[in-house]
């Protein structure tokens, strides 16, 4: 049997997951590793660490398929990383991740000048998550870093270097950066002024199908396949999420919850947004990604369930439950909108659509009849409302969203997504396979390995389990709390 390896380079871990040629997931691998915060503000990961656990991964999945025919493996990585390395490769610091804001001032200062021209040529806003602003950041504090640097690069582009020697960087996640132009494809020359760096301490930008062989002997012989087997180089995790859940027709919107969150659409040509709320990705050539992330999402619920609900965890443990489960089925006994408690879910800054690093969090309209249960609902809520707020701001851009495929941690919470479709008041449909963004390379690799002539032809292998329809009732409600939680921000943002 033929297969191919779609690999998810992601924040909390890397999944190696194989598909035969029709699509069926037939093995996968999962290792994690931690997020650093050796700083308030400063969020790192070990790039060698995440290299071990690509190796691993893939080697488990290739374990799992012997006697299979493996036809390729191909990427998605998370976006927005930046790591400095020597002529050698070898790092000179830790993955500098997209939640990291130590550069919030220069996020600042770019927005108050060159930023507005600087968002309309690379489609990504001005915030501390870009490579853009993470390079100024590093110029002005660690210069002898900076000058002694020979690239600067991403998680994605440190893996490759490692298994070929060479540096690449696909469209996609090059659209990411803030460095690049998303009109021709080329590294952005007024960002790079602005930096003061050229073109040679990047890697050099291909499309998302480029396909490389000739892997270094040593990782063919670790991870026992054959060092010619064609590597896709692939694009970034939210573009290939919307490839996987078939979201790619106008009006098809994707929402995926996990650790963060992130609501796109698919275009046919970039589409900035005058008002800067929204980003404009690449996926191919004729395949753009608008949308926007948030930073809070399945993190914020971890944060209260950690610190308000220790004593649950115990209980779930004893009664061999998970603890998001027994959280959110007390929450489920909470009428929407619970009870008038608003939670705006800022913990960590937010991304779409205010790009405010200083965002803050905060629970509004508490009174004496609210218990645990309704601070957990208006957890959930608020996530979404954080989400919805994206939304708002997309269909002014793109035009009217009609239907929701979700995807990620959060689609396995009935609840959840039903407050999803309630906010939105939108149908929302599950996806069979929750590895969206693994799908999504896979079906990128199917088409650049000739397999199908166009990526619309593996669309017929996405599958949906359910479908979620809104509550007029529920939607209502949540309609009036809305207002109060955009009202709230613009209140209180003075004082973050």
């Amino acid at each position: 049997m033929d297969y191919i390896i779609g690999v998810d380079i992601g924040t909390t871990s890397t999944k190696a997951v194989a598909f035969d040629l029709n699509g069926r997931l037939i093995a996968k691998s999962s290792i994690g590793y931690p997020i650093l915060n050796p700083k308030p503000s400063w969020s790192e990961q070990d790039p060698e660490e995440i290299f071990r656990a690509v190796l691993n991964t893939i080697k488990d999945v290739v374990k799992k398929n012997e006697g299979n025919s493996l036809l390729g493996v191909s990427f998605s990585a998370a976006m927005h990383s930046l790591i400095a390395v020597d002529k050698n490769g070898i790092p000179l610091t830790k993955c500098i991740i997209w939640a990291d804001t130590r550069s919030w001032e220069y996020a600042d200062m770019i927005k108050n000048t060159v930023g507005h021209e600087i968002y309309m040529s690379t489609g990504t806003p001005i915030h501390p998550m870009s490579p853009f602003i993470k390079l100024l950041w590093l110029k002005e504090n660690l210069s002898s870093v900076f000058d002694n640097a020979y690239k600067f690069i991403s998680i994605k582009e440190y893996v490759f270097y490692k298994l070929f020697g060479k540096y690449y960087i696909d469209y996609s996640i090059a659209s990411a950066t803030g460095l690049f132009n998303i009109y021709n494809m080329k590294w952005n020359k007024q960002s790079l002024d602005v930096v003061g760096i050229n073109e040679e301490r990047l890697s050099s930008p291909v499309p998302a199908t480029y396909i490389v062989k000739n892997l270094k002997s040593e990782y063919a012989y670790y991870m026992n396949i054959d060092s010619k087997t064609p590597f896709v180089i692939g694009a970034s995790d939210g573009c290939l999420s919307n490839l996987g859940v078939n979201a790619i027709k106008p009006g098809n919107a994707a929402v995926t919850i996990g650790t963060s969150g992130a609501i796109r659409i698919m275009s046919d040509k970039p589409k900035c947004d005058e008002k800067e709320r929204v980003f404009s990705y690449v996926l191919t050539e004729n395949h753009y990604v608008v949308g926007g992330a948030v930073n809070n999402g399945g993190v914020a619920l971890r944060w209260f369930i950690d610190n308000f609900a220790s004593d649950k965890v115990e209980m779930a443990k004893k009664l061999s439950i998970d603890i998001y489960d027994y959280v959110i089925e007390k929450a489920s006994e909470v009428p929407a909108g619970s009870l008038g408690l608003l939670f705006l879910p800022y913990i960590l800054g937010e991304r779409a659509p205010y790009w405010n690093a200083n965002a803050k969090g905060a629970f509004f309209g508490i009174n004496i009849n609210h218990k645990r249960e309704h601070f957990i609902r208006a957890v959930l809520e608020g996530i979404i409302f954080g989400v919805y707020n994206v939304g708002k701001a997309l269909e002014e851009t793109t035009g009217k969203i009609n239907t929701i495929y979700a995807t990620g941690g959060f689609a396995r919470s009935d609840l959840w997504v039903q407050i999803l479709a309630d906010v939105f008041n939108k149908k929302v449909l599950i996806a069979d396979s929750p590895e969206s963004s693994s799908f999504g390379a896979y079906i990128l690799a199917l088409y650049s390995l000739g397999i199908i002539n166009k990526m619309d032809d593996a669309l017929k292998m996405v599958s949906l389990t359910k479908e979620y329809k809104p509550s007029d009732t529920n939607h209502k409600v949540y309609e009036d709390m809305f207002k109060v939680f955009q009202g709230l921000y613009e209140s209180i943002k003075q004082y973050f």
